[in-house]
């Protein structure tokens, strides 16, 4: 039997011996996706580090209402308007308040700046090493491995006091953007025959602006481009601890494990795209759209592609309108609506308003279109919708979406994991499962 044919076997003894029906989750009361049967989430923990609100219960009923989040109980909209409206970049301020709690002063942020900017460069020879010589197709999985391999360039990994890992918090945040910069300039070299440029980190530039200095060949980038790079960062900073990849790190964190374990393992719930890899899907899906739709100002023939999507005549077949929908955001998610008065301003100055304005019409027409299917949810817009589309804006390749994501949560994870390891409880984190299998005697080798 070679060794096709014996995969194939395997795989039918896989599936002559897997009983599990979807009724036995109602039987027994299993709240899948570790959520309720009203569709909020099973309480798991306690936190003051973010909380995102789309809905209230009234009369044991979800009430949809605009969204909002809130970082360390500041609006996230107010933060915005507050780093904007002063000229400044935004991600340190907001790294900063969610590691620590408060607001910086001016002498704490240019302190915590200071003390990222002197820890933006890898380990010697750690490019050459880990990344140039075992390059990846996939910068995520680079990346999980590049946070993994830290541990053994970190003197006392092992040290979890509140000082050791604030530092190694901070350092790690600080770090991220390099691995990314450098995985993926080994990824051009190797599988795409591309030349490779590997920059260091330039001083006196933000983390946005150093991350566009890296990845383009001949460093150039406009104010305006970095501007909304750094708001992507602060608006994909941190989105509350029930999400899967933030969720992952305070599991991991809760076994007494290590800081670069914890987030390793975070980096690869982020990787699907269930989860971070929304904004791939959303791109693959409005490439269908612009090809099945000839007129893209036509609302009828939007509506009717967009109708072809859920009845999964079109698109991936899933029957998934990407970008629309959320599991909290009822009314509205303010990331996205941030980030859609932003995409505006760039896509009338890049001359892509056009297809801006198909993006709108997607998002319009959407509930009209799901509601004539039945689907009676109330939907919105998630930041999904409009993050791929700015980054395409920006010119940066969709092999990038995701782990650009990753380099902004990297301080939403860190708080967390600070969070779980010195607030009170100290608890492993282990749900249960209900055991279906039927009990059995073991059978003799010459028996079976």
């Amino acid at each position: 039997m070679n060794d096709a044919a014996f995969l194939d076997s395997l795989c039918q003894e896989f599936h002559a011996n897997s009983h599990i029906v979807s009724a036995d989750y109602e039987k027994f009361n299993v709240k899948r996706g570790l959520r309720n049967a009203d569709g909020t989430g099973v309480v798991a923990g306690v936190t003051e580090i973010a909380n995102v609100r789309g809905y209230y219960i009234q009369d044991e009923e979800r009430v949809p209402m605009p969204g909002q989040l809130l970082y360390r109980g500041i609006d996230l909209q107010e933060l915005i308007r507050g780093f904007t409206s002063e000229n400044r970049f935004g991600y340190a301020e907001t790294a900063y308040l969610l590691l620590f709690g408060a607001l910086p002063t001016r002498e704490q942020l240019r302190r915590f700046d200071a003390f990222l900017e002197a820890s933006h460069d890898l380990p010697p020879m750690f490019t050459e090493d880990m990344i140039l010589k075992a390059p990846s197709p996939d910068v995520m999985n680079k990346l999980a491995r590049g946070v993994l391999t830290l541990y053994s360039y970190d003197d006392n990994p092992e040290d979890m006091t509140l000082s050791s890992e604030l530092r190694r918090s901070m350092v790690l945040i600080a770090r991220t953007p390099q691995i990314v910069a450098h995985a993926y300039a080994a990824k051009r070299h190797y599988y795409d025959n591309e030349s490779l440029y590997l920059h260091r980190p330039h001083p006196g530039l933000s983390m946005a602006e150093n991350f566009l200095w890296a990845v383009r060949h001949d460093n150039q980038f406009t104010p305006e481009e970095a501007r909304l790079l750094d708001l992507c960062m602060v608006l994909h900073a941190e989105h509350g601890g029930g999400n899967n990849s933030t969720f992952t790190c305070r599991v991991l964190t809760s076994s007494g494990t290590d800081l670069y374990s914890a987030i390793a393992a975070a980096v690869g719930s982020l990787k699907g795209p269930k989860h971070g890899g929304a904004n791939k899907k959303v791109m693959e899906m409005f490439s269908h759209i612009k090809q099945g739709v000839r007129d893209w100002a036509d609302e009828e023939e939007v509506s009717r592609f967009l109708g072809q999507l859920l009845d999964k005549q079109a698109g991936d077949r899933t029957g998934l309108i990407y970008g629309m929908g959320h599991a909290i955001y009822t009314l509205s998610d303010p990331r996205a609506a941030l980030l859609k008065q932003f995409a505006r301003s760039l896509a009338q100055t890049k001359g892509m308003l056009e297809e801006f304005q198909l993006y709108e019409a997607v998002e319009r027409l959407t509930p009209q279109v799901m509601a004539q299917h039945g689907q009676k949810k109330v939907v919105c817009a998630n930041v999904d919708l409009f993050s791929g589309f700015v980054y395409q804006m920006l010119g940066i390749p969709t092999e990038l979406y995701t782990p650009l994501f990753a380099m902004a949560r990297m301080t939403g994870w860190c708080a967390h994991r600070l969070e779980e390891l010195f607030s009170p409880g100290g608890r492993i984190i282990r749900p249960a499962y209900k055991v279906v299998a039927p009990l059995r005697p073991y059978t003799p080798l010459e028996e079976r």
